[in-house]
């Protein structure tokens, strides 16, 4: 199985890209994991929220397949604790999920598009983060769910 994260608009904050590349170069050891970031929509400001979820849901929905399973990062999705996720990443495995997508959309959110094409929600947090923050939190979440289904000291419960 490969595992794409795929968010709008580059990192600015180096600490924060600092902290995500960590965590990749040692998602490396258990999966094939990349990041996919797509470019922030230009002339936002005349743009409507609306307009502007549109605009980023089609540059979303081009960068998945049918026979992707999507999960959109949501603050409405449900919520998991890091045990539980890391089951639900062992289920995709077993299953026939080739590859499996999670997806940080833009300020405003997703699209109709992007939530009917969407195949689950999950939401890291009742609180809300920046998006760049979301990135490094997710990686994190991933490692370490990776590091529970091996039994590895990473967790502690």
């Amino acid at each position: 199985m490969k595992i794409t994260l795929l968010c709008i608009g580059k990192t600015d904050e180096g600490f924060v890209q600092t902290g995500i590349e960590n965590y990749v170069k040692r998602l490396k050891h258990y999966i094939t994991f990349n990041i996919v970031v797509l470019p922030d929509i230009k002339n936002v400001k005349n743009l409507s929220q609306e307009q502007q979820k549109t605009k980023e849901g089609e540059l979303i929905l081009k960068n998945m397949s049918t026979l992707d399973f999507v999960v959109l990062l949501d603050e409405r999705g449900k919520e998991y604790r890091s045990v539980d996720f890391s089951k639900f990443i062992e289920q995709k495995m077993v299953g026939s999920v080739n590859h499996l997508i999670f997806v940080i959309g833009g300020p405003y959110g997703f699209s109709s598009e992007v939530y009917a094409r969407a195949n689950q929600q999950i939401s890291l947090s009742k609180m809300t983060f920046s998006h760049q923050m979301i990135r490094m939190f997710f990686v994190e979440q991933l490692y370490r769910a990776f590091s529970i289904m091996r039994g590895e000291p990473y967790h502690h419960e």
